[in-house]
Formats: structure tokens, C-alpha cells, sequence
């Protein structure tokens, strides 16, 4: 009979591959089967380790791998993470596993200066640290992993072009980019579509380099950033992108985020919202993602935000769910930050280091083992505000691919122009929902 304190749980829990575990004392113990996935050894450098995990494992997990308490003996730590992660898909953990993988969560409102704080805590490390594992652009947010995309770059590159074609944009039309990030999208925008964007942001360095990127391209003119709350944005836009801004909204701001949405589009207007979301029921966030990563976050489900969507009177006019891309995404930003890790360690030391790798490995494996994708919603206030069939959408991203995919899709382009972009009448009143 095993005396080790885990040992009923991780009977139960490794189903998905096999774990073995050297404890401090010289034991091991095996968990699992190697016919089932990758075989991992861990090794225990901490006698109090078991204990402090028995007390907060979803803290715990990642903390002691930062610091050292663990170490991975034989595999690696995504395949470490890929058994921990995996071994619960299929089916809702309860008690003490739910603890594990999820751990607590207090929903707090994400007021203007807590919302700020948590900005800060991630974006305001180090600007050098991203130039090292993002694209040139840095996009810091899912890409779109169209079929032949095999570059980080290119797959960027594809997900502005998907955004842009779903935000329907003619020149000159204004547009507010909620979270503008280091200014990638919103240079896109204005130099590929001729439109007028303001970028909002609460992270200091994004909002310093993104002035400096639209003045070193000549946008300077067309694209404004400021370094304020979307709250106190006051004009109205006819265009609203955000992109992976809503993950820190918070669960209890929801409300006041599309009450805000509403107010700042203009009658006719659209928005894109690209997020992560939670394919399943509401949940809290990983404990250690929380504390260590990104502060007042939450991943929302559908059935969260569409309730809230409905009760503002707006329109969902096109739901489309990114399954395994953010997986792809974090992978391919995982590679290039462990050519880069002495480069890392020296600016930093080798607990962030370990901290980083295990958030990036950590999202990876819930993206493609568990129940992570991201959703990008468009939004509209009225009926008619975009056509009532998608061709639309791709017309700018298909134009970019080469000829013979263009042979395979045929004539939608002049269909499209032949009957119109689907717009009803301009001339029709048009109808708001009652609030």
C-alpha cells in the first residue's frame, strides 16, 4: 500500500499518458501508461512540496516549477503539461481536481485604475522581452493559421486581413481600435483601407511605441493613440475593433463594456470583438495565471456574454469560434523565446524565465487539449447593418492569396458586385431595439 500522499489522486487524474514522480525521498511512483501518451519523470526537490500542493495546487503547480521545487527528469514541460491538462479532457472536473487545474477566483469589478494596474503588471515588463518571441508587428494575440500558412508572420498577417474583412471598411471612415496593443492593427488598417483610427491603451510602452510606429510610417496624420480607459473615449466611430482586450474586462464589467460598445458606435455602425473564450460552462481562471500573468482576467463562456449582448439590444450578426490557432500561435511564440532564453535570463534571471515558459506551455496545452478557443464576434446596433451573406468576408484576405486558390473559389467577387453588398435600402428607417 503506497504511503504517497498524492497517490489516489493521480491514479485517477493520469489517464492520458504516464507520469512518474521521484519524490525528495528517493521514491518513485508511476501514474498511467506510456501506451497513452508521452511518458514524463518530474523529480521532487522539496520535501514540503506535497504539502503546499495539498494546500493550493493550482498555485502551486506553476509555482513550484519557478522556483525550482520540481524538475522535469525526462520529457519536457509540455509534456508534462500535456498529461496534466489532457488527461481531464472529455468531462468537467470536480473538487479537488477543478482545484488543480483552475484553481480560485474572486470577481472583482475591473474599475479604471484597477484595470490599469493589471495592464501594467504584464505589458510594462521589459519592451525588449516581446521583440524576442513575437512577429515584427507584434501582435500579441491569436494568429489565423489559414491552410498552407507555415510563418508566425504570415499567420498575423492573415488574422488582420480576416478582421479587416469582416469590419466592411471604406475609406475614410473612423475607427476606434479598443486596446490597440503596440499599434499593429491600427497602422494596418489605416495604410491598407484609408480609415482614420484611434487606438486606445493603458499600457505606457504600447502607447509611447505605437506614437513612435505611426510617425516612422507616415500615418501619423491618419492614426491616433491615446493613453486612456475605452470608458472616457467620448466621440462615436464607425468601426470599433478590440482585440484581446475583453480577456480583461472581468466577468462583473461585462455589462458596462457592451453598454459602452453601444454608446460608442455610431447608428450604422460594427464592431469586431476577438477574444479567448471558454467552449463549456463558466469557470474561474488558473489560480497562478491569475496572480502571476495576467491579474483580473477572465475567459468568458458563450453563454456569459450572449445574454449580455441581448440585453443591450445589439446584434450578434456573425459568431466564428478559432479552434487549435492560439495553440499554433503560443507554440511557434514558445520556440522563438527559447532561442532567445539566455537573452531573457540575463535581462531578467532564471525565475522568470521558468515563469514564462510555463505560462506560454500552460495556455498551449488548454488551447489544444482542453476547452480554450477564441471567439471573434461582430456586432452590430441595427439589422442591416452588414450583408446578409458572408462573401463579403473574404474578398480582401482571398484577393492576397495566389492564383490558383483564386481559380478554386471562382466568381463570388463579381457575384457579389453584380447584386450589391447586401445592404438594405439606405433609404429604409431603420429599427432599435428596445431596450
Amino acid at each position: 500500500m503506497s504511503l504517497f500522499p498524492l497517490d489516489r489522486l493521480l491514479k485517477r487524474l493520469v489517464t492520458h499518458g504516464q507520469l512518474t514522480i521521484q519524490d525528495a525521498s528517493g521514491q518513485t511512483h508511476v501514474f498511467g501508461s506510456a501506451a497513452t501518451g508521452p511518458a514524463v519523470t518530474i523529480g521532487f526537490r522539496d520535501a514540503g512540496l506535497v504539502r503546499r500542493f495539498m494546500r493550493s495546487p493550482g498555485l502551486v503547480i506553476g509555482e513550484a516549477y519557478m522556483d525550482g521545487s520540481y524538475t522535469i527528469e525526462r520529457g519536457t514541460l509540455r509534456e508534462f503539461l500535456e498529461i496534466v491538462v489532457a488527461s481531464s479532457r472529455g468531462r468537467e472536473p470536480k473538487g479537488f481536481l477543478a482545484r488543480l487545474l483552475r484553481g480560485a477566483e474572486q470577481f472583482r469589478r475591473n474599475g479604471a485604475e484597477r484595470a490599469s494596474r493589471n495592464v501594467r503588471h504584464h505589458y510594462d515588463i521589459d519592451h525588449a522581452l516581446y521583440e524576442l518571441f513575437l512577429d515584427a508587428d507584434l501582435q500579441y494575440s491569436c494568429a489565423y493559421w489559414r491552410d498552407g500558412v507555415t510563418s508566425l508572420e504570415e499567420a498575423q498577417l492573415a488574422k488582420k486581413r480576416h478582421i479587416a474583412g469582416k469590419l466592411l471598411l471604406k475609406p475614410g471612415m473612423k475607427v476606434l481600435d479598443i486596446g490597440s496593443g503596440w499599434g499593429g492593427m491600427a497602422l494596418y488598417l489605416a495604410r491598407e483601407h484609408g480609415v482614420e483610427v484611434t487606438g486606445v491603451t493603458l499600457s505606457v510602452d504600447q502607447f509611447e511605441t505605437s506614437r513612435r510606429r505611426a510617425v516612422e510610417a507616415g500615418l501619423a496624420d491618419r492614426v491616433t493613440f491615446k493613453l486612456q480607459d475605452y470608458r472616457d473615449e467620448p466621440a462615436a466611430y464607425d468601426r470599433i475593433v478590440s482585440v484581446g482586450m475583453f480577456e480583461h474586462v472581468g466577468q462583473r464589467s461585462f455589462g458596462e463594456y457592451f453598454a459602452n460598445l453601444d454608446r460608442l458606435l455610431k447608428p450604422d455602425g460594427i464592431a469586431l470583438i476577438h477574444t479567448i473564450g471558454r467552449m463549456g460552462p463558466p469557470a474561474p481562471n488558473n489560480a497562478w495565471m491569475n496572480r502571476y500573468i495576467f491579474p483580473g482576467s477572465y475567459i468568458p463562456s458563450l453563454s456569459q456574454l450572449a445574454p449580455v449582448i441581448e440585453q443591450q439590444g445589439l446584434w450578434l450578426t456573425d459568431f466564428e469560434m478559432l479552434r487549435i490557432h492560439y495553440a499554433k500561435t503560443l507554440e511557434a511564440w514558445n520556440e522563438r523565446f527559447q532561442a532567445h532564453r539566455a537573452d531573457v535570463a540575463k535581462r531578467f534571471d532564471e525565475r522568470f524565465c521558468r515563469m514564462w515558459e510555463f505560462y506560454l506551455e500552460l495556455c498551449a496545452a488548454a488551447f489544444r487539449f482542453r476547452t480554450l478557443v477564441v471567439f471573434q464576434m461582430q456586432i452590430a446596433r441595427t439589422i442591416d447593418a452588414v450583408p446578409i451573406t458572408r462573401d463579403y468576408m473574404y474578398r480582401g484576405a482571398d484577393a492576397a492569396v495566389e492564383s490558383a486558390p483564386a481559380r478554386r473559389r471562382g466568381n463570388i467577387a463579381a457575384v457579389v458586385s453584380d447584386q450589391g453588398d447586401g445592404r438594405a435600402d439606405p433609404g429604409r428607417p431603420r429599427r432599435r431595439a428596445t431596450r
